[in-house]
């Protein structure tokens, strides 16, 4: 009876854990028509956006998120829109030394891209399949708004982005 019980608690727990890791329809103002649905997954090891877009993207820039758009120029590609493979480049979101980058998975719109990036709450976790919203006033990229996959809602904060750096390497002059 005993060993059966622990069964069926294990059981529930394992359910739970799995439940937690899914999430909750996208809101009506973004572009579903894509069946991915966001995720996130937790991380055992604190996983920085640096290293994690460094390994993805095979963009070979090493220090901190803030600096690798300079860094990127005369190096590799740095364009104002996004592209499959780039890597959107975001500045100022906790202060001016403070960035984050994230690999753009998916074009889905003019106006939506799906992201993969970690580390966005600070808490070492992956973020999958993340919709990212263009909300800039001139269509043009620079602010954005970012889905909470974890909370299953879109950010209510915008963000400025200096663009999107691709792992095309530019010819040396």
């Amino acid at each position: 009876m005993r060993g059966t019980l622990q069964k069926i608690a294990i059981g529930g727990l394992l359910s739970l854990a799995l439940s937690a890791c899914t999430s909750t329809p996208l809101p009506p103002e973004m572009n579903s028509s894509w069946s991915g649905q966001p995720s996130f997954v937790r991380s055992d090891s604190w996983t920085e956006c640096v290293p994690y877009a460094r390994r993805i993207s095979g963009i070979q820039i090493y220090g901190d998120a803030h600096t690798w758009w300079d860094q990127a120029a005369g190096r590799y590609a740095r364009e104002p829109l996004p592209q499959s493979g780039s890597l959107m480049a975001l500045y100022g979101y906790a202060g001016p030394k403070h960035g984050h980058l994230a690999l753009v998975r998916r074009i889905v719109s003019e106006r939506e891209i799906r992201v993969d990036h970690a580390n966005w709450l600070n808490d070492g976790n992956l973020y999958l399949n993340s919709p990212v919203i263009d909300v800039s006033p001139n269509n043009d990229w620079s602010t954005v708004r970012v889905y909470n996959n974890r909370d299953g809602h879109l950010g209510v904060k915008n963000y400025n982005v200096r663009g999107f750096i691709s792992s095309t390497r530019v010819a040396a002059r």
